[in-house]
């Protein structure tokens, strides 16, 4: 439990470091590619299941991040 709470803090820290040193417009999607990341991760390890739907939502994510990293 006290792990989670570090990492959660640590977590908040790079945030607001990448959006000192960042775009907010490249900052703020590239955190929801942890969505991705975790729906990626639960399936490959935990054998989640994911529909076609979590599937068009994970794609239209990770198409975003790419887009805007592009801009």
């Amino acid at each position: 439990m006290a792990l989670s709470g570090v990492a959660g803090a640590v977590s908040w820290m790079f945030y607001f470091l990448a959006l000192k040193y960042g775009k907010v417009a490249q900052v703020g999607p590239v955190d929801k590619l942890s969505v991705v990341i975790a729906a990626l991760l639960a399936f490959l390890f935990l054998g989640e299941k994911i529909t076609l739907l979590n599937g068009i939502g994970i794609g239209l994510i990770t198409i975003g991040v790419i887009l805007t990293a592009l801009k």
